[in-house]
């Protein structure tokens, strides 16, 4: 159901936000991840999106505005809700038009109905 590209993204994903300690894995951190998706950055770059421009900003927001776990334990980082929606509306678009892999395109697509996620802003 879910690409194996997709699958690839959504794990460097969580792991990048377990490594730097990050309680939550939010919209933007899914938008990070999208950018190096090829599917998805291809949907990107025909809208006339500087990916390396969008990489820095999200970077910025996502340090400055991501609660950070203390200690040294391993760190169990949880999907916010938003992040759920955004998946969750990726794979019933994908079920309704009667194909069958979710790849990142359908991911970007489905951020948009996130309307007061700042991934939206970027």
């Amino acid at each position: 159901m879910i690409s194996q590209e997709l699958e690839v993204s959504l794990h460097m994903a969580f792991m990048e936000a377990r490594q730097k300690r990050h309680e939550f894995i939010t919209v933007e951190h899914l938008l990070l991840a999208m950018l190096d998706n090829p599917s998805a950055a291809d949907v990107l770059r025909a809208c006339a999106v500087d990916i390396d421009d969008m990489r820095r900003k999200l970077g910025e927001f996502i340090e400055h505005h991501t609660p950070v776990m203390g200690g040294v334990d391993e760190v169990d980082t949880q999907p916010t809700l938003g992040f759920q929606r955004v998946i969750q509306r990726a794979i019933l678009h994908v079920q309704s038009s009667g194909k069958k892999e979710v790849t990142g395109a359908n991911v970007v697509v489905a951020l948009f109905g996130e309307k007061d996620s700042h991934a939206l802003h970027f």
